[in-house]
């Protein structure tokens, strides 16, 4: 009577010669692989280390043209009171009428303020250096505390300090 190994020998021997047989299938494809698709990945990195050595060239990128600066008669200036003296907004918008300026809302600002300053819509620094220019006025700034919304088409915002 035949022994329990003796019945899985046949059993192993095949397994194995499957197993070389799927080794030798497997090997086989990758080399296939590697011939059919190596050379598009060796040349991707071949560029990869290339471009990595040498620095990247600048390349000259145009300069945005500088928006022309609007004519006085077609700047809306806002003009608040911040110093709490009754009629000083009103004598302030006589003087930026007087520089050919388009006279927006006047009124008071809503809390006080202890500089006078020109603060401006974006895109329009250049008209608010000139008002604060055209009235000896030194501080200058974006909006700060309001929105474009609430200058009524105002460009510029002329806000009175002590």
């Amino acid at each position: 009577m035949e022994q329990a190994h003796d019945l899985i020998r046949p059993w192993r021997r095949a397994t194995i010669a499957v197993s070389a047989v799927a080794a030798l299938e497997l090997m086989l494809l990758t080399i296939v692989a590697i011939v059919l698709f190596g050379n598009p990945v060796l040349h991707h990195f071949t560029e990869s280390a290339a471009s990595a050595a040498t620095p990247p060239k600048r390349t000259a990128v145009p300069v945005p043209s500088k928006k022309a600066m609007l004519p006085r008669n077609q700047i809306s200036v806002m003009v608040l009171n911040g110093n709490g003296q009754a009629g000083a907004a009103h004598a302030a918008a006589d003087r930026v009428q007087a520089h050919g300026y388009l006279l927006g809302d006047v009124g008071n600002a809503p809390g006080s303020t202890p500089r006078t300053l020109v603060m401006f819509r974006p895109g329009y620094v250049a008209e608010g250096r000139r008002l604060a220019h055209d009235l000896h006025l030194r501080i200058v700034r974006p909006l700060d505390g309001m929105r474009p919304s609430q200058l009524l088409g105002a460009h510029l915002v002329l806000i009175l300090g002590r």
